[in-house]
C-alpha cells in the first residue's frame, strides 16, 4: 500500500526557512507522474488546510497565505513532492501533510514547522 513519510520540518526563526519533502512509498513511478499532488497544514482545533498544489503537468497554486514565500515542487525520479517555505511567520506553524489533491491516500504522520517570533 502507498503511503506518505514527509520530512524535514522543525524549530526556526521567524524570517527563515526550511524544506519539506514527502516521499510516496511504494508509489510506481507512473502512478505519481500522473496525481496531482499538494501539501496541506494543520493547527490544533483547526481543520487540515491546503497550502500549494503541483499537478501531474506541473502547473502550481498556493494559498493566499502563502503566496510568494513558499514554492512547491516534484522529483519524479525520486516520487517526492517538495514544499521549499522561506520568510517563515509565527503564523505558519503547524503540522504539515502531503496528499493527492483529492486526497485519496492514506494520511502520513506529518512534519511539525514550529516558527518563533
Amino acid at each position: 500500500q502507498v503511503h506518505l513519510v514527509e520530512s524535514g520540518g522543525g524549530l526556526v526563526q521567524a524570517g527563515g526557512s526550511l524544506r519539506l519533502s514527502c516521499k510516496a512509498a511504494r508509489m510506481i513511478t507512473s502512478t505519481f507522474n500522473s496525481v496531482d499532488m499538494a501539501w496541506y497544514r494543520q493547527t490544533p482545533g483547526k481543520q487540515r488546510e491546503l497550502v500549494a498544489t503541483a499537478t501531474a503537468g506541473r502547473d502550481t497554486s498556493y494559498a493566499e497565505s502563502v503566496k510568494g514565500r513558499f514554492t512547491i515542487s516534484r522529483d519524479s525520479s525520486r516520487k517526492t513532492v517538495y514544499l521549499q517555505m522561506n520568510s517563515l511567520k509565527p503564523e505558519d506553524t503547524a503540522v504539515y501533510y502531503c496528499n493527492t489533491v483529492t486526497q485519496e491516500l492514506p494520511w502520513g504522520q506529518g512534519t511539525q514547522v514550529t516558527v518563533a517570533s
